[in-house]
């Protein structure tokens, strides 16, 4: 579609002032020690580092054993805690069954070590801001999410299925059930939990867009 003439315009002002600009040479500035620290900045820092660190260092539950991603095709039992994590805190904030949640692997950045597991453990294993959120699916529309993860990476960390992928490279097979083996009605509609992210169509699993609700 043609610009408008009024965007033509302040595009081609917006260029000239640019071209007017004197150019400057890039300079190097090595942060080290040398480098003084700025007063004014300090001032707005220093606090909220120490409310964050106080929060930080906050204790949580002491882990006898470790939980980790999984690697070179390992399972990722931390994705699967999240993931039940998710569902069963968003049945608790809605107050009715939950039937499916998934996230991403990508968005876990850290295992969780043996030992005593404090607040900022938690924030390393998931750094963004992300949202719980809630939607509606049907029974079709999950087992789609379920193969567009497959497709995707492998899978991703879900809770409340469980999938058997079968065949061959030319010919896979998908056999996809809830957790206790009963079929997924395909026509059923469901509460499904995941992350805004997801549900905003990040990591490519575009069904989840398709969430009522």
């Amino acid at each position: 579609m043609p610009k408008p003439a009024s965007a033509l315009l302040f595009s081609l002002f917006t260029l000239a002032l640019a071209a007017q600009a004197p150019l400057r040479k890039a300079e190097v500035i090595p942060v080290a020690a040398t480098l003084p620290e700025d007063e004014a900045i300090q001032k707005v820092i220093t606090p909220l580092a120490a409310e964050i660190k106080a929060s930080f260092d906050l204790p949580l539950v002491p882990a006898p054993q470790g939980v980790f991603r999984g690697r070179r095709g390992e399972e990722n039992l931390l994705g699967y805690w999240v993931a039940d994590v998710m569902r069963r805190a968003a049945q608790g904030v809605i107050g009715t069954p939950v039937r499916f949640a998934i996230t991403n692997a990508g968005g876990l950045r850290a295992n969780l070590r043996p030992g005593q597991l404090k607040v900022a453990d938690i924030f390393e294993l998931m750094p963004f801001e992300n949202e719980l959120v809630v939607i509606e699916l049907t029974g079709a529309e999950v087992i789609q999410v379920m193969k567009e993860g497959i497709v995707r990476r492998g899978g991703e960390p879900a809770s409340g299925v469980k999938t058997l992928v079968g065949g061959s490279p030319e010919a896979v097979t998908y056999t996809i059930t809830w957790e206790d083996g009963s079929p997924i009605d395909p026509a059923a509609t469901v509460k499904v939990a995941t992350s805004d992210y997801l549900y905003g169509g990040g990591d490519s699993i575009p069904t989840l867009k398709k969430g009522r609700k």
